[in-house]
């Protein structure tokens, strides 16, 4: 056609110049098996990526079952790991069923475009993960943003619709690692009639009785209006992500949630990983206490010494720096120094502020917490202290 550019990827430069400029490249940093070093940057949060428990149950999955699931869960791709995982998730978690599909992404669409249509509403927290923001668009249902944790704006959103409503939120939030309001949310939503959906890939192994989860702890277990989506790659150590809820809602999922309907099952080796994980949790129920501890001992050291970021409700600190550049060579310097730590600017953060992400662990010891404080503080970019972002 007259006028089209021969290159029809010519704006790709440009677009590179510009997140360039504004500090917002991102850089794929594969690290070695054995990194030496002190890890705040993972999602590990019990500690058993490398439990020997866990990695022996994945090995020997692999041979039995093979590398792979072979195809769809609606095909070859359910064994009896998948089965199992389902059963005891769903009963340590307090539901009637789960549904494991490849990963919490994916958890998370297929419960959302799955419970809805056209006309139902979606409210859905600004704060809200990724994960649910697409699920929101790929859903086509009406979306409605409202504040951080604000019950009253889910009530007055749901105030007046006549339709099937659903409020989304995750637990726990992933940049500030602050938990939701989840009791007034649900009754919020059951004062209208409208169903809950919690993603509580932050909460599971970490908040409630044992790791139960943020909504076993709020009450919200096994409730008829409730659903709840999992990862099982942050403190069940593995791969993978579930829905949680009434066995009618999942019976439903499988017969129409596209990602789980058109995707690969979860491969045997990270299914039996993480059903090695919910089991060792479940025998050893304090770590999740010692997650938290370990996240309000860092943060309490890291404010002491004048850095800003809001308390931790479970394993997620953060550390708010001045600009996007400044979170980036703070990261590098904190690297350097053998501390890896996780770096959020925008757009993954909704307030515009840039910040160190760390990520508590039940295996860190005193000692721990005390070098990472001491590297972060004595690499702190100028204006990290005033809290400006």
């Amino acid at each position: 056609m007259p006028g089209r550019p021969r290159d029809p990827f010519h704006w790709l430069e440009e677009a590179e110049r510009l997140r360039h400029r504004a500090g917002l490249n991102r850089t794929l940093r594969p690290r070695a098996a054995n990194r030496s070093g002190l890890d705040l940057a993972g999602n590990d949060y019990l500690g058993l990526a490398r439990h020997p428990q866990i990695t022996d149950a994945a090995a020997a999955a692999a041979r039995r079952w093979g590398a792979g699931s072979t195809g769809s869960r609606l095909v070859t791709g359910s064994t009896e790991l998948h089965a199992e995982l389902e059963a005891e998730l769903a009963a340590f978690c307090g539901f009637e069923a789960a549904l494991v599909l490849a990963s919490g992404y994916a958890a998370n669409l297929a419960a959302v475009t799955a419970l809805t249509d056209s006309g139902t509403l979606l409210v859905s927290d600004a704060a809200n993960h990724a994960s649910l923001i697409d699920g929101c668009r790929l859903s086509r249902a009406r979306t409605a943003v409202v504040p951080h944790s604000d019950p009253d704006a889910v009530r007055k959103t749901l105030d007046g619709h006549p339709g099937r409503a659903l409020a989304l939120t995750d637990s726990v939030f992933s940049v500030d690692g602050d938990a939701a309001p989840l009791g007034a949310l649900a009754a919020a939503c059951r004062a209208y009639g409208a169903a809950l959906l919690v993603d509580d890939a932050h909460g599971l192994g970490v908040l409630g009785d044992g790791g139960r989860g943020a909504p076993h702890a709020a009450g919200l277990a096994g409730g008829p209006d409730t659903v709840v989506t999992v990862t099982l790659s942050k403190s069940l150590a593995a791969q993978g992500g579930a829905v949680l809820g009434p066995a009618r809602v999942i019976d439903h999922l499988v017969s129409t949630a596209r990602t789980f309907i058109f995707d690969t099952g979860l491969a045997p080796a990270a299914t039996a990983a993480a059903l090695a994980a919910l089991r060792l949790l479940r025998a050893e129920p304090a770590r999740a206490a010692r997650v938290r501890a370990a996240a309000a001992g860092l943060h309490d050291r890291l404010t002491a010494a004048g850095l800003t970021g809001a308390r931790p409700d479970a394993a997620v600190v953060s550390v708010h720096a001045p600009t996007p550049q400044a979170a980036v060579r703070w990261q590098a310097e904190c690297a350097s120094r053998g501390l890896t730590v996780g770096c959020f600017r925008p757009p993954s953060v909704p307030d515009g502020i840039s910040r160190l992400r760390l990520t508590a662990r039940a295996d860190l010891t005193g000692a721990d917490l005390d070098h990472a404080a001491d590297v972060i503080v004595s690499t702190a970019p100028p204006g990290a202290r005033s809290g400006h972002g």
